[in-house]
């Protein structure tokens, strides 16, 4: 049996800041490590890359602008970057710690989901985008791995932009993604926007509807084929109990061209709650029964998924950089951890860009078996005596939606009608036509080859002060406007980056934003003074600020559980996330319970109630041989601690009771004394004359009445 080797990182400090605790996964371009910010006392996910990318300049310049682009990304359903930073060692990224288990364990775990819960959990997927694609942002890995689950209930997205900066990395003709869910335009030109994103969350929502992708094969490259030449099927082929609205959903994210998907993450969120407030209860609860395992795939399609190592598709020659996609997993036996994408997993590929096109591969698509837009076409109508009325439906719809989008094209097409006439006229009509088309295309070229409408790639402006970025955009030809923004890196007055990010290419007269920073956005401290420790964590939180250090002390102002006071104090300005310490009242402090049994009654009520205590009298009196009357003859409690205010009840004494004496002139002595002493009394004997007869000739008292324990005087002879 081998031993394990213990990672060189663990129980290491990074960077004089993060105390690294244990090794979570490893990947093609990082390690991943649940480490502990000692600044800030919490639990992070560190990033830490490789020593040959780490030794890259220029790969670490655009890994350090993407951090920061992702890092101004904030959402409550994407994970979010921290930090970043560059030693003589090591480059690392910080993120928030997610625990909990990615939607790849829930769809292992269940197979296949109701399409309410489906759709609530893509629904934070796509908000997430939403909030990405309006920043400019593309996550272009988007897959059951990469969303998380958190233990609290937030869904989030991970990894958003490290595809993007591997991307940049990787040689010119490759491109990054995981085959399963890779959108087709991705695999033929290499190109990602928006509606790549919308098209790998469709293929998502068909996996949650039916338990299984789409397209599956022996080897990447068939499953990349299938994306490029099929038509994703329908649901409801696999799950004919859907609603045919999802069929419409999952058909509008994956249609092959994208100038027919949802332009971006905003556009197909309006859409996807339409749908799930139109659906009934019926429709939202019903969930496929047999799940992956209890259907065939679509005919043609290869039974085994596709479920290898992360794959190298690249040309002949092509040098390329594997992206690693693993999740966050906390440490095992903390419930239900966050899943770490292993290898056998949905592991990010490396395609050629280009080189995966349509011109020669007939023969294997038809080997493959895969869905053609005619075929599948002729599948769905077949012989209309066949059909269901609900199918009749699906493909009336269908036809009619066609039909329009045909007829929208058709509006849209520009159209030259030259009338029949005299031949020199119609010469002298063509020849303008023609100037005038050439001096268009002439114009066209210009404007899109040196004029306002050339590409032109954004230049890395960031770290360096807001006039010298301002003159290489405009050195670039760019227009741009100047925003400030809040940053926790960069110093106030030099420039964060760009909107778009720097090295994407855009068009000249596209107006970009320079980003300059404000510094850190500091925030002030509430007064939590007074405020119970529950309330004080919601001000706080409201603040951007959190709880620090708890600690207890009595106080006679202060009421128990009450903070008494904090510090930071009060309107200081702290950075985000900076904890506040403070103080908890225990209540006012203990006193000691005087003593007071044999004292007067109204000296001892005066001695409790000067120590800070209430006296509280018995109402029963009780006798007592040794105790007064009026005095205390016994106190409740009797000693300790109490704490101020309590009550001490005291119980007063009768005195001794009265007890018969009877006349024993002229008894034995010894049975008088033991008489007497049955009563209580103690006896004391004087002889007379020796006492030789043994009789009692007088008593003192005589008879009649004494105090019990009292002494009675017998005189013998």
């Amino acid at each position: 049996m081998h031993e394990p080797v213990k990672d060189s990182l663990v129980e290491t400090l990074v960077d004089d800041r993060y105390f690294v605790r244990s090794l979570v996964a490893r990947g093609g371009m990082s390690t991943v490590y649940l480490a502990t910010d000692r600044r800030l006392d919490r639990d992070v996910a560190l990033k830490v890359l490789y020593p040959h990318l780490a030794a890259d300049r220029g790969f670490l310049r655009r890994f350090e602008s993407e951090a920061k682009s992702a890092a101004r990304l904030s959402h409550p359903h994407v994970v979010g970057v921290l930090d970043q930073g560059i030693t003589d060692s090591l480059a690392y990224l910080v993120m928030e710690y997610v625990p909990g288990r990615t939607l790849r364990g829930l769809l292992d775990e269940r197979g296949t989901l109701s399409p309410r819960l489906a759709l609530a959990l893509l629904d934070a997927v796509v908000e997430g985008l939403a909030a990405a694609h309006d920043a400019g942002l593309v996550h272009r890995d988007v897959k059951p791995e990469n969303v998380l689950l958190a233990d609290n209930g937030r869904i989030k997205i991970a990894d958003f932009g490290l595809a993007r900066a591997v991307s940049t990395n990787t040689n010119t003709g490759t491109l990054v993604g995981t085959v399963a869910y890779l959108a087709p335009e991705l695999v033929t030109a290499g190109g990602a926007d928006e509606r790549s994103d919308v098209y790998s969350a469709g293929i998502m929502l068909y996996e949650m509807l039916t338990g299984r992708q789409p397209y599956t094969g022996d080897a990447p490259i068939q499953v990349a084929f299938a994306h490029v030449h099929s038509t994703v099927p329908a649901p409801s082929v696999l799950c004919p109990g859907l609603a045919e609205d999802l069929d419409e959903l999952v058909r509008w994210c994956t249609a092959k061209d994208p100038e027919e998907r949802p332009v971006n993450g905003r556009a197909l969120l309006g859409e996807l709650r339409h749908i799930r407030s139109s659906l009934n209860d019926a429709e939202l609860d019903y969930r496929c029964a047999s799940g992956p395992a209890g259907r065939k795939a679509p005919t043609g399609a290869p039974t085994e998924s596709l479920a290898g190592a992360t794959e190298v598709l690249a040309a002949a020659g092509a040098a390329t950089s594997v992206i690693e996609t693993s999740s966050l997993r906390p440490d095992a036996g903390q419930g239900d951890a966050t899943e770490v994408i292993r290898r056998g997993g949905n592991d990010t590929t490396v395609f050629p860009a280009g080189g995966l096109g349509t011109g020669n591969h007939g023969d294997a698509d038809n080997a493959d078996g895969d869905y053609d837009d005619d075929d599948d076409r002729d599948d769905d109508h077949g012989d209309d005596g066949d059909l269901s009325p609900a199918a009749r439906r699906r493909l009336a719809k269908r036809d009619e939606r066609d039909r329009l989008r045909q007829s929208d094209r058709e509006a849209h097409r520009p159209q030259v009608s030259l009338r029949s006439g005299k031949p020199r006229r119609r010469g002298i009509l063509l020849a303008v036509l023609l100037t005038v088309l050439l001096a268009a295309v002439a114009y066209a070229g210009w404007f899109f080859g040196a004029g306002p409408g050339a590409l032109v790639s954004i230049p890395d402006v960031s770290n360096v002060s807001a006039q010298e970025a301002g003159t290489q955009l405009g050195d670039a030809g760019l227009n741009y406007t100047t925003d400030e923004v809040f940053d926790e890196v960069v110093a106030a007055g030099l420039a964060v980056g760009t909107d778009p990010a720097a090295t994407q290419e855009v068009r000249r007269f596209r107006p970009v934003t320079l980003l300059v920073s404000k510094g850190p956005q500091m925030f002030s401290v509430p007064n939590l003074a007074q405020r119970t420790i529950e309330a004080a964590e919601s001000d706080l939180r409201d603040a951007e600020l959190v709880l620090g250090a708890v600690t207890e002390e009595f106080s006679e102002s202060v009421a128990a559980g009450n903070i008494i006071s904090q510090q930071p104090l009060p309107d200081e300005q702290l950075r985000l996330g900076t904890p506040v310490d403070v103080t908890v009242s225990k209540g006012p402090a203990p006193v000691e319970v005087p003593l007071v049994t044999g004292l007067a009654e109204a000296a001892a009520v005066d001695a409790v109630e000067a120590a800070g205590l209430a006296a509280a009298v018995a109402p029963e009196q009780v006798n007592s041989v040794s105790v007064p009357k009026g005095a205390v003859v016994a106190q409740t409690p009797a000693s300790g601690l109490l704490e101020r205010g309590g009550t001490v009840t005291l119980t007063i004494s009768l005195g001794p009771r009265m007890v018969e004496v009877p006349n024993y002139v002229g008894q034995r002595a010894e049975a008088a004394r033991e008489d007497l002493e049955s009563r209580g009394f103690t006896v004391e004997v004087e002889n007379l004359l020796g006492g030789l007869l043994g009789l009692v000739r007088d008593q003192e008292p005589g008879a009649g009445t004494a105090p019990e324990g009292s002494t009675i005087v017998l005189k013998v002879v």
